[in-house]
């Protein structure tokens, strides 16, 4: 890992991607490529696929306690990544809450989406988005707090192996359903397909001075391709300056620290 990423620094690679460890990635990611603008630690992202496409949801497990300007942040890297990789010219942005009303949620989100209304970042933000919104694809980026973002991701892997399971359980149970999935094959084929994990492996680390990409641990060679094939096209993007061009705009004094963190 450190050798990979020491060619990104060096120039001599345009992006490394591992399947190692992902806080030893982090580390060493942070040590040598440094992180831009005022960012204390970048942030992991996952595409998530949605009845209207895919998602780009962040933090997923890089940072489990997030303050509202870390938050503002996120919003910022998860803006400039859609659109290098999804092609979005002016992504929507929802901020992951308990409900949509802005009184709901701790004392950090609510303070993170007054600043994302106040601030002239030229971000489409949308306000508070739930948990179902997520799969709904309602808006194109979604803010989160690393510890959410994780057991979100962690579920909905769940429950996408369970689904495949399932179908191929029912559609085995007697000669009809059998005759049942040989006629919905193509459409059961797709649908397996769009469910598979490996289809959109790979996490970039957000707000490095380079591209970095975490391949989960326990995936295919179909899945690992798909994290070289997401680091090439964030190498060959300027989504990197963009995302520190972004941060160096939010001087740490245009954020006031949130109150005292309650539960609305």
């Amino acid at each position: 890992m450190w050798n990979a990423v020491d060619c990104v620094r060096a120039g001599e690679a345009g992006a490394a991607v591992s399947a190692g460890n992902t806080g030893a990635l982090m580390a060493i990611s942070r040590l040598l490529l440094r992180t831009a603008g005022n960012l204390d630690r970048p942030a992991l992202v996952a595409n998530w696929p949605t009845l209207h496409g895919v998602t780009s949801v962040l933090d997923v497990g890089a940072n489990v306690v997030c303050d509202a300007e870390r938050l503002v942040q996120f919003a910022i890297m998860g803006d400039a990544y859609h659109r290098a990789i999804h092609g979005t010219p002016r992504p929507t942005i929802g901020i992951l809450n308990v409900g949509t009303e802005t009184e709901k949620g701790h004392d950090d989100v609510r303070h993170a989406d007054r600043l994302l209304r106040s601030l002239d970042l030229g971000l489409d933000y949308r306000g508070f988005v739930e948990g179902d919104d997520i799969a709904k694809g309602a808006v194109d980026v979604i803010v989160t707090d690393g510890f959410t973002g994780n057991v979100a991701l962690k579920t909905a892997e769940g429950l996408a192996r369970f689904f495949r399971a399932e179908l191929r359980r029912t559609f085995s149970e007697s000669w009809i359903s059998r005759l049942g999935a040989l006629v919905a094959r193509g459409a059961l084929k797709g649908m397996s397909a769009r469910l598979d994990p490996s289809a959109i492996n790979g996490g970039p680390f957000l707000g490095l001075n380079g591209v970095v990409v975490k391949s989960h641990g326990g995936t295919d060679a179909t899945g690992f391709a798909n994290a070289i094939r997401l680091a090439a096209s964030l190498a060959d993007s300027n989504f990197v300056t963009e995302i520190a061009n972004n941060l160096n705009r939010t001087a740490v004094s245009s954020f006031e620290p949130a109150k005292e963190r309650t539960v609305a």
